[in-house]
């Protein structure tokens, strides 16, 4: 048995063969020599099908039950490692390979890599109105001498400064200088180092990026007129310097108009003439920068929904839509994946939706996941709307690349901005998949004031149900772990604001259907959960999968309890059938989890999800 699903029935046994050994009995060359090269022939042609068909629930997961988690942990790794090497899976066609252990790994190696000293200026300037960081004279100096040699064409290839960076750097400058508050506008040592640079930049700068630098010919000084006179070629073009003139002095767009510049230039395509990485930069940069209105976010939410056509319908009861911040999580577990299977065992049907790798933090993703154990994550709508009706899985995963290709182009642009745009709010409240039956949307955010407009946009969606949940790192993870006393400003990590469907007083009517407000901060404690700390992961793949099967398999500890916290006061928040009592809830996903049900799931995914690609093709 070779490939994907032979690997990870090797990992699985790796870990089942915990509780045979102590750490002081395990040596893999030993391991090794103990094994003929027959037998282990032998083993690898094991039909992963039969395995299958006589137990489902084939992963069993054990631990040294006297051993602290961190240790246990480590000793998995040690003997996954072990069996790896023993049956011959380092070789070019095996899972460890294909699938990098380390989220930083599945960045695509054809983008390339941003000028670091300007990026680094990025991640002071390109942002709101109270975050930016104002550079000191060195700085400033610093940053427009590298754009000087990288535009006079004195750098090495790998170390330009791309266009994409040029627009957003200098469109923040404009964007500072035009409306933002004293505190935050340029300090005394960008306006000196700017005052000597700008006449030697002038010189070499394209027509486009001294428009976004100085669009009025007067926030450089002088009698300057390129950026006055500038209008770009093209219809498409001329459109983005038209919205851009209105972002560069903090304005804001229409719905339409934000929709009507994005149709014209996605998706970005190599090779094809369009709109310049500089413009497109700054107007996302630059929108993010003025703080989106309600009508702008609408606008790149809505974008593309009919980009494949129209949306498939699953006949199912009820469908919730995950929407996780889409450049993943760096530090703690992500839970999403093993919560969505423990909610498909009663019949709440779960659309999770994102990207492999995504910037500016590169973080674990669902998607790395999903590759690394096997799954199939090239489905198109259409391939999750089976997965999502059949009673074996009632999950599925979509990846932005195959549902919306135009969203997908901006990756390589989206690194280079540094910044998050508008797209990683309204990417979060997808249908990518509708139901015949009830539908809600979940969304994790981080920064406060990003709640609201996101609720705003699934009741434009027409969902019956929608809950944003501040969980750790901004994702929809709430964690079991006390708030600290001194705990920082700013909402708190288990915050939680939504809609649902009510019959009380003080309800309101959206679509035909009463919907009732509410917001709480979750205490996990209030639900007979102990306090523990979030097991960390700290960008291993490998690492979060063991976590999430051990949990599944019922080992009790803190990825087992956050994984029944998320599903079953989810259930409850949302109004779900048979969740009206949260203690009825949480047994129900207790349920799923000790009964074997939920790992089933997972496993029936692994195996089904290549299977449908065959249905309708």
């Amino acid at each position: 048995m070779g490939g994907v699903m032979g690997s990870i029935y090797y990992i699985t046994k790796a870990i089942k063969d915990e509780k045979q050994h102590s750490p002081h009995q395990i040596n893999s060359t030993s391991i090794r020599s103990t094994l003929s090269k027959k037998k282990r022939r032998r083993e690898k042609q094991i039909s992963m099908q039969s395995l299958l068909n006589s137990n489902p629930n084939f992963v069993s997961i054990q631990f040294n039950k006297t051993s602290s988690f961190r240790r246990k942990n480590d000793f998995i790794t040690t003997r996954i490692s072990a069996k790896v090497d023993e049956f011959g899976l380092l070789q070019s066609d095996n899972l460890f390979q294909r699938n990098p252990a380390i989220s930083t790994s599945y960045r695509n190696s054809k983008i390339p890599k941003p000028n670091q000293i300007v990026l680094d200026a990025q991640s002071r300037v390109c942002t709101g109105p109270t975050q930016t960081k104002p550079l000191n004279e060195e700085q400033a100096r610093k940053v427009l001498n590298t754009i000087l040699k990288s535009v006079s064409g004195e750098l090495k290839e790998e170390d330009e400064v791309s266009k994409a960076q040029l627009g957003a750097f200098f469109a923040a400058m404009t964007i500072r200088a035009s409306s933002f508050p004293e505190s935050t506008q340029w300090s005394e040592g960008e306006k000196r180092a700017m005052s000597s640079m700008w006449p030697l930049l002038v010189q070499v700068l394209p027509p486009d990026v001294i428009f976004i630098a100085n669009p009025t010919g007067t926030i450089m000084g002088g009698s300057n007129s390129i950026g006055a006179q500038y209008y770009g070629n093209g219809n498409s073009e001329r459109r983005m310097v038209s919205a851009l003139r209105e972002v560069l002095r903090g304005g804001h767009l229409e719905c339409e108009d934000v929709k009507g510049v994005l149709r014209d230039v996605l998706p970005l395509e190599e090779g094809k003439s369009g709109v310049r990485d500089s413009l497109l930069s700054a107007f996302l940069i630059g929108q993010r920068m003025n703080r989106e209105t309600d009508s702008e976010l609408e606008g790149y939410c809505l974008a593309f929904d009919d980009e494949l056509g129209s949306t498939p319908v699953a006949d199912v009861k009820s469908l919730t839509h995950y929407g996780e911040p889409y450049d993943g999580n760096t530090r703690y577990f992500r839970s999403t994946l093993f919560v969505a299977a423990v909610r498909a065992c009663y019949g709440e049907s779960c659309l999770l939706h994102g990207v492999d790798w995504m910037p500016p933090k590169g973080g674990i993703t669902e998607e790395q996941m999903l590759n690394f154990v096997g799954a199939n994550t090239h489905l198109n709508p259409l391939q999750a709307k089976i997965l999502l009706e059949d009673e074996d899985v009632g999950f599925t995963y979509l990846s932005q690349r195959e549902a919306r290709p135009s969203l997908f182009s901006l990756v390589t642009l989206r690194d280079h901005i540094k910044k998050r745009p508008p797209l990683a709010t309204t990417e979060k409240v997808q249908q990518l998949v509708r139901a015949s039956g009830r539908e809600a949307i979940l969304a994790g955010f981080y920064h406060e004031g990003y709640e609201d407009p996101l609720l705003m946009l699934m009741r434009r969606r027409g969902v019956h149900s929608g809950l944003v949940i501040k969980g750790e790192e901004g994702a929809l993870s709430m964690t079991t772990r006390e708030r600290p006393l001194l705990a920082s400003k700013g909402l708190p990590v288990n915050y939680c604001s939504g809609f649902r469907a009510s019959n009380h007083p003080s309800a309101f009517e959206l679509n035909g259907v009463s919907h009732e407000c509410f917001s709480l901060e979750v205490n996990a404690k209030d639900y007979g959960f102990e306090s523990s700390d979030t097991p960390r992961t700290d960008r291993s793949v490998t690492t979060n999968i063991k976590l999430g099967l051990a949990a599944l398999h019922g080992e009790k500890g803190p990825a087992y309890d956050r994984i029944v916290l998320n599903a079953g006061l989810v259930d409850h928040l949302l109004g779900c059938d048979g969740a009206e009592d949260i203690q009825t809830a949480l047994d129900r996903a207790r349920a799923a989890i000790d009964s074997g049900k939920a790992l089933s799931k997972i496993m029936n995914y692994i195996k089904i999800s290549h299977k449908v690609k065959e249905k309708i093709s």
